[in-house]
């Protein structure tokens, strides 16, 4: 599933890096510690190697 916005893709980017272990998970917060939790390695990576040209910088919430 692409990502919807350029800050989904970013908290992706880091809940991928903390679980491959490249960070440590106690520097997640908000958004990016819920998906290191909730989703697997695949599916973040999913999420992050979204093209980020076109998306706005937040999706709105409806």
């Amino acid at each position: 599933m692409p990502a919807k916005s350029k800050a989904q893709q970013k908290a992706a980017g880091a809940a991928l890096s903390a679980k491959r272990g490249e960070t440590p998970k106690s520097k997640l917060k908000g958004a990016s510690k819920e998906m290191a939790a909730s989703m697997s390695e695949k599916e973040l990576h999913d999420l992050a190697a979204t093209k980020r040209k076109g998306k706005p910088e937040h999706a709105s919430r409806s």
